[in-house]
């Protein structure tokens, strides 16, 4: 495996002196560096295992003034997902999800015919094939074309671009405005946010709504997630950090409601500053609980890498342990967050001798960086390894419902976040 360093002095977004991309505010204070890794989402064919692969720093930092947690953008948006890997559709519990989520905003902001419903990062249409069904518009914008192509074969309009300022100005001019503006999980995706979000401001509706979801800073730091840190994720949000982002194009937090995923994410609502929407008292609530944790106190954020370095610590002497006493571990999942923990712990097939996705794009690759064979999940059931290791552990109810099986053979589940636990499956109600 050959190791490229990246000569930071050409690219301009990753001099000496990094600027927060929230206040542009100078960034100093690290919040936990990971090392050297690859991009978490460059799966690699057999032909490319003998080529030279890029890394790069895996460095957060948090600003002092506005305490966002973020990366330096080391790569372009358009080198990452241009062609992306990820299809959220291959796990029913998120297509669920968002299923439940579009019946519940339809019927609380009373959308009809007359609406327009806009995705931004659509992904595969998993969220909004759910619209059309209730009689509401939907668009989809989405700047990977292989992953748009899916939407749009499923009947869903999909704009393949990247979302900002220049394109909202193009739909306002097409006479396109936003009732609806959601955004899964696509926030930290984003190095220039302030464009992503004038760009909203800019295509909503006067009386319109945004709808944000993302993986909130408080659950990462209090259960040690450490391995949602990558590269394609270049923000890291409390409700203090988006608090100033809104207010800074115009925007104002109405609610905000805590849910169970990704680990624990929030998901914020948005409206004009002239909107006449009220603001619910569940965003002072929570604004009150980030400011007594300390999130706007910069020595809060110091003990976040000595909790990293514990879990790396004991991941390791779990594996060392198996693997010294003859066992066999493969792993379930190759995601974004699992190619993290594989790569700043040095996981490879000393320890892994295999991993499984249900994605197709994935099947009959390697994962970057350490290069586990990825194989389909029925190889678990010819294998029969004794452990697990659930790489998305955040759909680890998913999989061991799905794959408690294992325990046939006497298998067990390795959920390695926030710390090493094992699941018997055997032992679960049926």
């Amino acid at each position: 495996m050959g190791l490229q360093l990246v000569d930071l002095n050409t690219r301009a977004t990753t001099d000496e002196t990094a600027h927060c991309r929230i206040c542009g505010d100078t960034l100093t204070q690290t919040f936990v560096d990971l090392g050297m890794s690859p991009l978490c989402e460059s799966f690699l064919t057999r032909e490319q295992l003998d080529q030279m692969e890029p890394y790069y720093p895996l460095h957060a930092l948090v600003c002092g003034t506005c305490f966002l947690v973020q990366l330096k953008e080391y790569v372009s948006p358009g080198e990452i997902f241009t062609e992306y890997a990820y299809f959220s559709s291959y796990s029913t519990s998120w297509v669920e999800h968002a299923r439940t989520y579009c019946h519940m905003i339809q019927a609380r902001l009373g959308l009809g015919t007359q609406s327009l419903v806009v995705e931004l990062a659509s992904n595969d249409g998993y969220l909004l094939q759910h619209f059309p069904p209730l009689g509401v518009p939907v668009l989809g914008i989405e700047p990977a074309a292989n992953v748009a192509k899916v939407a749009r074969d499923k009947g869903i309009p999909t704009i393949v671009d990247f979302f900002g300022v220049r394109l909202a100005e193009q739909m306002v001019r097409e006479g396109r405005r936003a009732d609806l503006i959601i955004g899964n999980n696509v926030l930290a995706q984003v190095p220039d946010i302030n464009d992503f979000t004038a760009g909203m401001a800019r295509l909503l509706a006067p009386e319109g709504v945004i709808t944000l979801e993302f993986p909130h800073l408080e659950r990462l730091m209090a259960e040690n997630q450490f391995d949602t840190i990558y590269h394609e994720h270049f923000s890291y949000f409390s409700l203090l950090a988006v608090d100033c982002l809104a207010a800074r194009h115009g925007l104002k937090l109405i609610d905000v409601e805590e849910i169970p995923t990704h680990g624990g994410s929030l998901r914020v609502y948005l409206a004009h500053d002239r909107s006449t929407r009220r603001v619910d008292d569940r965003v002072t609530r929570l604004l009150e609980r980030e400011r007594r944790l300390g999130f706007d106190n910069l020595a809060s954020y110091g003990a976040f890498a000595e909790q990293v370095k514990a879990t790396k610590r004991g991941l390791l002497s779990f594996l060392i342990e198996a693997k010294e006493s003859g066992k066999r571990i493969c792993g379930y999942g190759a995601p974004g967050k699992g190619n993290t923990l594989l790569n700043y712990c040095g996981i490879g097939t000393d320890f892994l001798d295999f991993t499984v996705d249900r994605s197709l794009y994935k099947q009959g690759r390697y994962t970057p960086g350490m290069h586990i064979p990825i194989l389909p999940v029925d190889a678990l059931d010819e294998a029969r390894p004794d452990y697990v290791l659930i790489l998305p552990w955040n759909i680890k109810d998913e999989i061991v419902r799905d794959m408690r099986r294992i325990g046939r053979w006497g298998g067990r589940f390795v959920v390695p976040i926030p710390r090493v636990t094992l699941i018997d499956p055997e032992g679960l109600p049926s």
